[in-house]
């Protein structure tokens, strides 16, 4: 296997006379001006501490800390420009009137009924459950806010209809758009690995699906525990 792995030289030179690794490459990362990563740095920490204690939202907070970037110019324009994920733009832009209009037009209501009448038949704990396996698989292969974004309408059309609180269903919702674990499309962070690490596509699913398992088993107590029906 390969392992992708970051800290001093003589620490990483250690690890590999004591683990019988053997280097096949190497990748500096040197900060070209210490002044500008103060600023980055300082412009980071008033973003987030004013978001925290809710001077601003998190939404304005860091978008003023993307301007105050570009204004004092610590990252270029286009890079800033380059850096978006234009793809995840487009699909949230488009899923989320999806999710609008599934909430108005009955749809989700529709998905609800069938979920609890022809699966779960009405049970909250089967239909927690469910939504939690069905929001975890749309996850793999969708981004995590846009599968959130589609279901969340779905869990609160069911809890209407099954009479209990949304809690515990959209937070099912929450942790299953969280845990994609199949694939190297279903969060950035597998992309990121799927190159350095020489893994293939099939790879995934055979630690992915033991975990996605585990999260369902000790999830679904949790959830019952902290936010009862």
């Amino acid at each position: 296997d390969v392992l992708l792995m970051q800290g001093a030289p003589d620490d990483i030179a250690e690890f590999a006379a004591d683990y019988a690794c053997v280097p096949l490459a190497s990748r500096d990362i040197s900060i070209p001006n210490p002044r500008q990563a103060t600023i980055a740095l300082s412009v980071m920490l008033l973003a987030v501490i004013t978001a925290a204690f809710g001077v601003l939202s998190a939404a304005v907070a860091f978008a003023l800390g993307v301007l105050a970037f570009m204004v004092l110019r610590v990252v270029p324009l286009r890079a800033i420009y380059e850096a978006i994920d234009w793809p995840v733009i487009v699909l949230l832009g488009a899923l989320i009137p999806v999710a609008g209009a599934m909430s108005t037009s009955g749809a989700a209501d529709l998905l609800a009924r069938v979920l609890m009448e022809n699966i779960a038949q009405g049970h909250p704990v089967i239909v927690l459950t469910l939504l939690l396996v069905v929001t975890m698989t749309l996850s793999d292969f969708m981004n995590n806010a846009a599968t959130a974004a589609v279901m969340c309408p779905i869990a609160l059309s069911a809890a209407s209809q099954l009479g209990v609180s949304p809690d515990a269903l959209l937070m099912a919702v929450a942790i299953g758009a969280s845990c994609s674990f199949l694939t190297p499309i279903g969060h950035q962070n597998n992309t990121l690995i799927l190159s350095p690490g020489g893994f293939r596509f099939g790879d995934y699913w055979q630690l992915g699906l033991p975990l996605e398992i585990l999260v369902v088993l000790v999830s679904v107590p949790l959830l019952l525990l902290f936010w009862p029906l």
